[in-house]
């Protein structure tokens, strides 16, 4: 699990945790006698599931009541919670070379396997083990063989590609097609994914699964088996652990009805929110685990993560709002507020299609949305700057626009909404006169190009046109591939405030902009938002959901998305200046 962002532990139980690991790693390198070892070991396992913050452990003098924790160990974790160093691990770590502690944590590479290659080829470093694998001498250490050097060729590769999180688009795909496979079984009763992904942060690490079943063994079996598996890291009797293509970790725990909720809760974190969470129930004389939240040894709740809100005296927090950013006290005050959803919304404000570098027409996008529930869609293709993406001259444009009028005639209770994506030239002018753009419903303007020209100047002179509705993409940052623009977001958000104009949430899984940050700080700002797929096929359509993702991370409500107004709110709002403040219609 992204055990980073998931809350599964407090943070210092992971470093203690950690730490107890590298010196056990060490110590067996250097041929310490398992008993020692295996201390350190057990001491990191119990540590590392403890459900209670051991700094409160430690301040209460309670360290020697954690399993396999005696007098020696209780030292050492008290001597880091009072100064954050620990001398005996960094009197350990010092005895061993610095590249090859760093080797300790490749996967399939054993501290007695690395002090064999150590003794045996001089290895110090993980240049020295890469070159020992390709020219075989790894392979030709006693007991080794060429199946484990490959092992361990594989555990660098991992290591080498990192803990990196991917998109929130793709962990989506992978893990709801999983969930769609579990939920054929006939002992699965809820099943959700847990994490940063039920949060919908914009990327995630390894991902979790949470599955109500009286029949843990069967459920394991079955994931473990599942067709996109590539290698199974473990499988037991209540958690499976396994890699999909792209070396992504997926697991899947098994949890007792009585206890589902609980676990969905403890799971999905945030570690900050939990933190919280454990506070105020210490306080109430509670305790919240996975299992459930308790009065001192009765067990109060836990079936339902409503049951934990509900004996906090608070409702029941939104996933999105999970991040200790004020969803705490709004709901004790009894303000959360009430996200916008997926239902709540009337049509998809940016949409490509053929006449630029799209690959469907303007009526099968129109068809696809009317499919999806939706009463309107804005045909956003590129200017004529745009030549790489078939951007449309002036005169193109005019025959777009006599095609979506001919379109509109044939349709019922479904518009069209003639509009365009207008690049924003280095001198803050756009890409159409003034007089084509007055005659498009939406007019969405955008910088594809020189993104270190005076970005900020020209974004704000975008939203002072009293013709542009929306800011596209505002920071142009594409997710894990390029940083965004060095733009002044606040004089930006500043203008659109001033002005009326709205910025967009781009729904695109690898953009995701604004993010969820940006987009509250643009609520707080009285800025409308606008969620715009960037569709570039029917099938991207779907990616609205990833945009009200951002929304709700962002605590937007259905009056802040222009997306949620109807055909004819919208079209009034296309003249900048009408007072359309978030409740009104």
């Amino acid at each position: 699990m992204d055990n980073a962002d998931s809350g599964e532990q407090p943070a210092k139980n992971r470093v203690i945790a950690d730490m107890f690991n590298r010196m056990a790693d060490i110590l067996e390198f250097q041929g310490e006698g398992p008993f020692k070892v295996n201390a350190y070991r057990k001491a990191a396992r119990v540590i590392k599931d403890l459900q209670e913050n051991i700094e409160s452990l430690g301040q209460a003098n309670q360290l020697k009541s954690i399993p396999g924790v005696g007098a020696g160990l209780a030292k050492k974790i008290d001597e880091f919670l009072r100064t954050e160093r620990m001398s005996k691990y960094e009197e350990i770590v010092q005895s061993v070379p610095t590249g090859l502690i760093d080797l300790l944590g490749i996967h399939n590479l054993g501290p007695k396997t690395l002090a064999l290659a150590h003794e045996r080829l001089g290895i110090q470093d993980l240049n020295g083990l890469k070159r020992a694998i390709d020219d075989g001498r790894l392979a030709n250490l006693p007991g080794m063989g060429e199946k484990k050097a490959e092992n361990i060729l594989k555990g660098i590769e991992l290591r080498e590609k990192g803990a990196g999180r991917i998109p929130l688009g793709q962990a989506l795909a992978l893990v709801e097609d999983m969930i769609h496979r579990l939920r054929k079984l006939p002992s699965v009763g809820r099943i959700y994914p847990a994490g940063s992904i039920r949060r919908m942060q914009e990327t995630v690490g390894d991902i979790d699964i949470l599955i109500e079943t009286e029949e843990g063994e069967t459920i394991v079996k079955a994931f473990t088996s599942l067709p996109q598996v590539t290698r199974v890291l473990s499988s037991g009797k209540t958690k499976g652990s396994v890699l999909v293509e792209g070396d992504i970790q997926i697991d899947v725990r098994a949890i007792d009805r009585d206890s589902y909720g609980s676990a969905l809760q403890y799971f999905t974190g945030s570690q900050a929110h939990n933190i919280r969470l454990r506070g105020i129930a210490k306080q109430k004389g509670m305790k919240i685990s996975e299992y459930g939240i308790f009065r001192r040894e009765e067990k109060i709740g836990g079936g339902t993560e409503e049951e934990i809100y509900e004996a906090l005296g608070m409702p029941w927090i939104p996933p999105e709002l999970r991040e200790d950013r004020g969803e705490v006290e709004a709901a004790l005050e009894g303000n959360l507020p009430e996200l916008v959803d997926l239902v709540d919304i009337n049509g998809d404000l940016h949409v490509h299609t053929r006449w630029s570098d799209g690959e469907a027409t303007i009526d099968e996008m129109a068809q696809k949305a009317i499919t999806l529930g939706y009463s309107f869609i804005a045909i956003c293709d590129h200017s004529r700057s745009a030549a790489y993406a078939g951007g449309l001259t002036h005169e193109r444009l005019e025959e777009q626009l006599d095609e979506i009028h001919a379109l509109n005639e044939g349709m019922e209770n479904f518009r069209i909404l003639t509009g365009s994506e207008v690049d924003i030239r280095s001198d803050g002018s756009l890409d159409f006169p003034d007089e084509l753009l007055s005659r498009l419903d939406i007019v969405i303007a955008a910088i594809h190009s020189g993104f270190k020209q005076n970005v900020t100047q020209r974004l704000i002179a975008a939203a002072q046109n009293p013709l542009v509705t929306i800011i596209a993409h505002p920071t142009g940052r594409l997710i894990n591939q390029r940083e965004g623009y060095d733009v002044d977001l606040e004089r930006v958000m500043q203008a659109c405030s001033d002005t009326g104009t709205a910025m967009e949430i781009n729904a695109c899984g690898e953009r995701l902009d604004l993010n969820d940050i940006h987009t509250r700080h643009a609520k707080e700002a009285g800025i409308r938002l606008a969620i715009g797929t960037d569709a570039h096929h029917s099938e991207d359509l779907a990616s609205m959901r990833l945009g009200i993702g951002v929304a709700r991370r962002g605590w937007l409500e259905k009056k802040h998305v222009m997306n949620c107004r109807t055909t004819e709110e919208l079209l009034k709002m296309k003249t900048k200046g009408t007072d359309f403040k978030y409740g009104d219609s």
